[in-house]
Parts: C-alpha cells; sequence; structure tokens
C-alpha cells in the first residue's frame, strides 16, 4: 500500500535531532523524500547540548534506511542567503517540494530579570526569523509546483498560553502561531496549507546538559508558577515520534481542508 505522503518531498529545519529527525524518518516511512536542513553546529545561549554534523548524518542515515532518498544539509535559518540556497539546489535535484516543516528553534529558560538583550535576540532571531526565512525560501517551490502543499510552523504550549520564565522564548512562539494564520490566509488561493503544532514538554536533546538544572535556577524565583502546564494525561512528556504523528497527519491529504489550525499536542497542559 502506497504510503500517506508517497512520492513527495518534505523540507525540515532542525533536521539533526529530535523533533526534526522523528519528523524527517516518519515522513519518510510513509514514501517522502527528504531535505534535512540544520545548524549542526554551537547554538547560541542554550543550557544543552548542541547538535553536530554526526547527528545530521545519523538523521540521513536513518531516512535512506526507510527507502527515502535524503540530501542533508548545513544551513543557519538565520541566515536567508545560505538557506535559500541549499534549499534551491536540494529541490533541484529531487524535482519538487510538496511540504515544509519549519522545526528549528531555540529554547532559554532565565527569569523576566536575567535575560540580556542579546539572548532575546537571539531567541527571536532563531525562532521568528529563523521560521519566516524558511518560509520565505521553500513557499515559492510549492507554489511554482501549482500542485498546492503544506506547511507546518512548530510553534509551543509557550504560543498558546505561556511558559514561565521564558518570556523570549512566548514572544517567539507567539509570533509563529500568528504567522502561520497570516501565510494561510495569503497561501491559500495557491491551495497550499500552513498550520502551527504546539508542543508541550517533549523527550529530546533539548533537555541534555544544563538545562534541567537552568530550568529548576529560573522555578525557584517564584515557585508560584511551577504547576502551570501540568498534562491531564498520566504522562508529563510526549516523545518525539508522537509530535512527528501530528506533524505526518498535517502534511497528509488527510487534512486537506485544514488550515490556519494551532494544534496542541501537549496533553491538556495549555488549559492547566
Amino acid at each position: 500500500m502506497a504510503g500517506r505522503v508517497a512520492g513527495k518531498v518534505a523540507l525540515i529545519t532542525g533536521a539533526a535531532r529530535g523533533q526534526g529527525r522523528a519528523h524527517a524518518v516518519r515522513l519518510a516511512s510513509e514514501g517522502a523524500d527528504i531535505i534535512a536542513l540544520d545548524l549542526a553546529g554551537p547554538l547560541p545561549d542554550v543550557p544543552y547540548d548542541s547538535p553536530t554534523p554526526d547527528d545530521l548524518d545519523e538523521t540521513a542515515r536513518l531516512v535512506k534506511e526507510r527507502g527515502g532518498r535524503v540530501i542533508a544539509s548545513i544551513a543557519d535559518v538565520r541566515d536567508i542567503e545560505t538557506l535559500q540556497a541549499a534549499t534551491d539546489a536540494a529541490v533541484a535535484e529531487l524535482g519538487r517540494l510538496d511540504i515544509v516543516i519549519a522545526n528549528a528553534g531555540i529554547c532559554v529558560p532565565n527569569p523576566w530579570d536575567r535575560i540580556s538583550p542579546q539572548e532575546f535576540r537571539n531567541v527571536i532571531d532563531t525562532n521568528v526569523v529563523g521560521v519566516w526565512n524558511t518560509v520565505m525560501v521553500a513557499a515559492p517551490h510549492l507554489v511554482a509546483g501549482g500542485r498546492g502543499g503544506s506547511i507546518v510552523l512548530t510553534s509551543s504550549y509557550a504560543g498558546a498560553k505561556m511558559q514561565p520564565f521564558m518570556v523570549h522564548y512566548t514572544a517567539s512562539k507567539h509570533a509563529v502561531t500568528g504567522m502561520a494564520r497570516a501565510f494561510a490566509a495569503e497561501l491559500g488561493k495557491h491551495d497550499i496549507r500552513v498550520n502551527s503544532i504546539h508542543p508541550g514538554a517533549v523527550e529530546t536533546p533539548m533537555g541534555s546538559g544544563n538545562m534541567q538544572a537552568a530550568m529548576a535556577a529560573a522555578a525557584e524565583t517564584n515557585p508560584l508558577l511551577n504547576d502551570m502546564g501540568t498534562p491531564f494525561l498520566p504522562r508529563w512528556s510526549a516523545t518525539a515520534e508522537e509530535i512527528a504523528d501530528a506533524a505526518l497527519f498535517l502534511a497528509s491529504d488527510e487534512s486537506r481542508y485544514i488550515t490556519a489550525v494551532p494544534l496542541l499536542i501537549d496533553g491538556g497542559a495549555a488549559h492547566f
């Protein structure tokens, strides 16, 4: 039986590991070829481990293992020229583009009065400008293809409610939510759908390094906020594969009349 995205090509940013890798592997298992883009280098300000070229190579290996073609390139979403070149070259080689998952982003926990101007700019540049850059270099290929398509922007629980001790992250993810709606309105005439996904806690390398200690230290500044975002379901976090399942649904024709929708994948946390 043909896969749910058979014959299609998907571009995914932040594809070296975590949710990005899960998206790449899931779509490849359903028949898509993959353009995997990642900085694969030091991330600004983050307390967790940064992705590496080896991580990106492993994503490519896993895609090939599932029968998909893959072009993996190192590209920083903040650098639109490099992103444009990598995207154009990959689309030329694979012959089309149908799906875009703008997944790359960073998360830096800090109380409001300890966020430096540079840290704020780094989060906005990656999470907002980087998403805008991704759509701007990729959407023209969907338009030119004349087949419609699906764009999925990775927002967050923080883009539906808010995340304590992350003013810059919360602001960035609200911007992504609005961006999805705005792009959906203007790209709709081309039969291109744009939706946002809103994961809560997810088991990824974003929890590595000093991330847990940084979050705990920030939480000590205002313990009253610590229970915000508690899921209703009997697990605190999702797997990256569960987020990929939702992204696959939005990428596939099963959601062909769904656009401008913020899809929460947080176990109910935004409603606590």
